[in-house]
């Protein structure tokens, strides 16, 4: 009786190990979660961004140019993630290196740097239809801000 009890407490623990070692994106807690770069409360899911570690550590963001200034000193484990929230679908994040990014005064964004990004280059054309301002992909944004 003993021996299937340590079993059973055996095949939980790994159930549990297993779980927490997820490397993916976790769900931002809007109103609650600070950034971790600015410390700022994190309420807009227009322009949010998360990053995730090869070790599975999330950083979470209230704007994409507090997470790419927070890449100009990084100084933690290689980053597995680079996330940005799609403007067009609020709350959904997007991969980095494929979104669309736009420069323009007229969509503010919540460190003043009117960065905002696009799960798609067509949808970003479309949103500049009807504002001015600067089209970027991942490359040429990290580039803008210095970072590597």
């Amino acid at each position: 009786m003993m021996k299937y009890s340590v079993i059973i407490l055996l095949a939980v623990g790994m159930m549990i190990f297993i779980s927490s070692c997820n490397s993916g994106p976790k769900p931002i807690n809007y109103g609650a979660d600070a950034c971790d770069f600015c410390r700022m409360t994190i309420v807009d899911k227009q322009h949010a961004a998360q990053l995730v570690t090869k070790t599975g550590k999330a950083f979470k963001y209230d704007a994409i140019e507090c997470m790419l200034n927070d890449l100009k000193e990084w100084d933690h484990p290689e980053v597995r993630h680079y996330l940005v929230a799609d403007y067009a679908n609020p709350g959904v994040l997007t991969d980095a290196s494929g979104a669309a990014f736009l420069i323009s005064e007229e969509i503010p964004s919540p460190m003043g740097e009117f960065l905002t990004a696009f799960g798609s280059a067509d949808k970003r054309n479309e949103v500049k239809q009807d504002v001015s301002g600067t089209s970027l992909d991942w490359s040429a944004l990290k580039a803008e801000f210095e970072v590597n």
